[in-house]
């Protein structure tokens, strides 16, 4: 058989392309960012549209929960696939940056958000945030009926009337408030008094169904349950309505959504960007028409106007790299509640 200088050539060119077809491939999934996403998948998936089709930069989006990819971040370190770490509540937050495995924010960006809302060393920043809320059914209580306080909630008077999700990193971040606000000893008595007290849920939505459908008089959730389900059908609220503790009390919590660039990122430049997009004014724009009913944290940027405004909430002042996820856990797994 008969092997021509032209056959051997196209031969090298086929094998060329063979080998050069697999680099290719993934060049193009390294293309933009990758973000490891605890907040609601629909939120996120919204900032993403928006950021791309303002810059052109893809974004890949992996979806778990705060602790979970916290952990995950811990354990990949400097190897870690990610670029981005958004979170829902920012305990998640503060245990990737006490492992010093973020990259300060950029200045422009941690300017277009208050104080109160990023962490005191730069190295994240608030995208969010969500108010702790006492729903209560309110066919079967007036307001002079309700707590004045969370901590009221430990009165044996209130057993077998409220519930919650412990289980859920919510309910993890309101208790690292109170447990920053109020010292360990407060912290332990109440959770043992809520194990006495309380029924527990599967998420803050059955929580709140759990009230509507008068199985439990109140519960501790986040507000923004209540108001998706009145922009739906109503049908699992109805009977409900939003007690708001106000008055600095841990009840008043309001807990920071977090973002970060990992400071492993091969794309920092682009994972910079995209922070700073959705602290910006088209991130923030999307909170506000949008129907996730979180609240805005940029400065001056406006929240769903069907909402309480921040200013009102008179929520305590809560340093948020402080929240002590571990502490947390300990305390609740000590109490039975986990």
């Amino acid at each position: 058989m008969t092997f021509s200088f032209s056959h051997l050539t196209s031969a090298l060119a086929l094998a060329a392309g063979l080998a050069v077809a697999p680099m290719m491939a993934h060049a193009a999934e390294s293309d933009g960012i990758v973000v490891y996403n605890a907040q609601h998948e629909t939120l996120t998936q919204a900032w993403a549209d928006g950021f791309t089709k303002e810059t052109g930069i893809k974004v890949t989006i992996r979806n778990g929960s705060d602790m979970q990819f916290a952990n995950q971040i811990v354990q990949e370190g400097a190897a870690s696939p990610a670029d981005v770490y958004l979170t829902e509540n920012s305990p998640g937050m503060a245990l990737v940056d006490a492992n010093k495995l973020f990259a300060p924010v950029d200045a422009a960006t941690l300017a277009q958000v208050p104080e109160t809302f990023k962490a005191a060393d730069g190295n994240w920043v608030g995208v969010a945030a969500r108010s702790t809320v006492f729903a209560y059914d309110k066919t079967k209580l007036k307001e002079a009926d309700l707590p004045k306080s969370l901590l009221d909630l430990a009165d044996p008077k209130w057993k077998g009337r409220w519930g919650a999700s412990p289980a859920g990193a919510d309910f993890q971040a309101i208790v690292s408030a109170l447990l920053e606000l109020k010292g360990e000893d407060a912290t332990r008595a109440w959770l043992k008094a809520m194990k006495e007290n309380a029924s527990f849920y599967k998420g803050n939505s059955v929580a709140m169904k759990a009230v509507n459908a008068g199985e439990t008089e109140g519960a501790v959730i986040y507000h923004y349950y209540w108001f998706g389900d009145q922009a739906k059908t109503g049908e699992n609220s109805k009977n409900v309505s939003l007690h708001y503790f106000k008055n600095q009390d841990p009840g008043a919590f309001v807990s920071i959504s977090g973002g970060g660039v990992l400071a492993s990122s091969q794309h920092q430049k682009e994972a910079q960007a995209f922070l700073k997009w959705i602290t910006g004014k088209g991130g923030q724009a999307v909170l506000r028409d949008g129907n996730s009913f979180e609240y805005a944290v940029g400065n001056g940027e406006a929240s769903n106007p069907k909402l309480v405004p921040l200013s009102d909430l008179q929520a305590p002042k809560v340093e948020p790299s402080k929240l002590n996820s571990k502490k947390v856990t300990d305390l609740m797994t000590e109490a039975g509640l986990i």
